[in-house]
């Protein structure tokens, strides 16, 4: 029991360490970038986007890095069990919905109106 809670504290604290090394690593290039003005864009923005890759392959490592990984291929394999509908159905839906919102537009538009004309012939 011992030696499990150990290794759960020191896989644990393994992850924090990664998780932070990635955000240095992010940050280590967001600082190239503004502290090195004197370079080219492009490479000061390469440095940005090593920062980024380099940092998401080390978070990546860890526990929940892999988490999310599992995540992404779950919803990659449910996005392939969506049936998308066709394009005659999308027009048909998108022209439903723009005729029923113009045929309340008016509605409103009138009932507006007749209550403006009703508070007018009350008050005066």
């Amino acid at each position: 029991m011992t030696t499990t809670t150990q290794e759960t504290n020191q896989s644990g604290m393994l992850d924090t360490i990664k998780l932070l090394m990635a955000a240095g690593l992010l940050i280590g290039g967001v600082y190239g970038y503004h502290t090195y003005i004197e370079w080219s864009l492009p490479l000061r923005v390469l440095l940005v986007l090593g920062g980024l890759i380099f940092g998401g392959g080390v978070a990546m490592t860890s526990a929940q890095g892999q988490r999310l990984w599992a995540f992404i291929q779950g919803s990659r394999i449910e996005i392939r069990k969506v049936i998308w509908p066709t394009k005659q159905e999308t027009t048909q839906t998108a022209l439903a919905v723009f005729v029923f919102t113009l045929i309340l537009a008016i509605f409103f538009w009138g009932l507006d109106s007749f209550l403006l004309w009703l508070t007018r012939s009350l008050v005066g």
